[in-house]
């Protein structure tokens, strides 16, 4: 869990002390029109932003059970976080896993992308589909309801 805020505080920290150096040189405005930016990317990098990872096997078994898909996911993906803000709320219905929390999730995504973590890797019923639009994971969603 720690792993996970590394580079969201990170960001904060470097904005900050770009922003102190902007408001010692007197030019607070500026210092806060480029804190905002900074502030963006921690809070689209930041755990809070995803549903609750599970390991691996606990999202194939779920999903097993309800159809559910399952998303390989890691911190600072681009198009996680895409995937993440396009499907709003129903992210949450989703089985969530990060691949760098999780040895076997990483693993998943591996022998799908022919040895690549490429993410997010989306699971739908056993089948695997990398980088899919996040128009046809709802669809998948409304499939599996």
């Amino acid at each position: 869990m720690m792993r996970a805020w590394i580079l969201p505080v990170l960001v904060v920290f470097c904005g900050s002390v770009v922003g102190m150096g902007l408001v010692l040189q007197g030019s607070p405005g500026t210092a806060v029109a480029l804190l905002l930016p900074f502030l963006m990317i921690a809070g689209v990098n930041s755990p809070l932003i995803f549903p609750r990872s599970i390991g691996a096997q606990e999202a194939q078994r779920r999903s097993a059970v309800d159809g559910r898909p399952v998303v390989f996911w890691r911190p600072g993906c681009p198009y996680c976080i895409r995937l993440r803000i396009r499907l709003g709320l129903r992210a949450g219905q989703l089985q969530w896993v990060d691949i760098w929390r999780d040895p076997a999730g990483a693993a998943v995504v591996r022998e799908a992308n022919d040895g690549n973590e490429t993410v997010p890797t989306v699971v739908v019923a056993g089948r695997p589909h990398t980088n899919p639009a996040p128009e046809w994971v709802r669809e998948q969603l409304s499939a599996s309801a």
